[in-house]
């Protein structure tokens, strides 16, 4: 803090003991020892706050920072969901509308392959079991023609004659 060498000092000492004499200089000598070392504490600590203060600074900034980046992220996660939640809408708005087409098709296929509604009118005294179903059976499998003959598994089998009579 100061420049004061050594000779400065010894003369400082000199002064002091020629004003002050030699029966007050080393009580004088202890309270000026323990104001320097008031003071020098005094300076430690506005310095330690000071570079508190600042750390504190750079802390609130890097915080600020991260506050940023964390409201970023969430808004980016944000649009991303809302995209996917926008995607999912419009696939299910298209499987309700494929759902509802299918049902159409389904019931037109019904009505076409359903009996005309005449016959259940014709035979009121019929029972309700003697009529056939209203909704065919949509899991058959066709029926597939096949080139062999067809034989009947009851028929005796007996081997071929030559003679065809």
């Amino acid at each position: 803090m100061f420049d004061v060498s050594f000779t400065e000092l010894v003369v400082i000492g000199v002064v002091a003991l020629i004003v002050l004499g030699p029966e007050r200089l080393p009580k004088v000598a202890r309270t000026v020892g323990h104001l320097l070392g008031r003071a020098q504490r005094y300076v430690n600590d506005v310095k330690s706050d000071i570079q508190r203060e600042i750390e504190l600074d750079e802390l609130r900034k890097f915080k600020q920072e991260m506050d940023s980046t964390a409201q970023d992220v969430n808004q980016s996660l944000r649009q991303a969901t809302d995209s996917i939640r926008s995607a999912g809408d419009t696939l299910r708005v298209e499987l309700d509308e494929t759902t509802r087409a299918v049902n159409e098709a389904a019931a037109d296929a019904e009505r076409s392959i359903a009996p005309p509604a005449t016959t259940a009118v014709a035979h009121p005294d019929a029972s309700p079991a003697a009529t056939p179903p209203s909704s065919p059976i949509l899991h058959s499998e066709p029926a597939v023609a096949t080139d062999a003959p067809v034989v009947d598994p009851a028929a005796p089998k007996t081997p071929p004659t030559g003679n065809a009579t």
